[in-house]
């Protein structure tokens, strides 16, 4: 039987003109990186607006307001975490779009990120990056009353 997880996690969309704010992730052996929004897990008990404002603190150092709800998206998908024959992850994004009301850029250290930056969208497409950008920026752009957009195919650049 394959082992099961399940990821709960809130992500932020910040913009500044036509910029993003992006982070960018670091596996634990320092090997892999790529680019994802900032965000990430929701602690036990944690509100998932409460989350997101906490990540973006450590991941860029600036404080933020939350503007409104983009919408949740909800993958399913295999991984290789050292688990004999993987696991399905069933990954669920809260997506916000926020406000920088304060702080100063900083990259985080000791954390699953080590650099932030603004990004201008335009470049984000070629970009190594995460799947959660993508889905972010197509809610914040096309802001589905559903609060959903469709699956993006994962391949090339874009990673899980």
């Amino acid at each position: 039987m394959t082992a099961r997880q399940l990821r709960l996690a809130a992500y932020a969309v910040c913009r500044r003109q036509d910029r993003v704010l992006l982070a960018r992730w670091v596996s634990a052996d320092g090997a892999q990186r790529h680019w994802t929004l900032p965000g990430g897990g929701i602690e036990h008990g944690e509100d998932p607006c409460d989350a997101v404002v906490r990540e973006v603190a450590e991941e860029t150092g600036y404080q933020v307001r939350v503007e409104r709800l983009l919408g949740v998206d909800s993958q399913t998908f295999h991984v290789d975490w050292g688990i004999p024959g993987g696991a399905e992850l069933h990954s669920v994004g809260v997506f916000y779009r926020a406000e920088i009301t304060g702080g100063e850029l900083r990259h985080e250290t000791g954390g699953t990120t080590d650099r932030a930056d603004w990004t201008p969208a335009a470049a984000v497409p070629g970009l190594e990056r995460s799947v959660i950008i993508d889905i972010g920026l197509e809610l914040d752009r096309a802001r589905p009353p559903s609060g959903h957009v469709p699956p993006l195919p994962v391949g090339g650049l874009l990673r899980h």
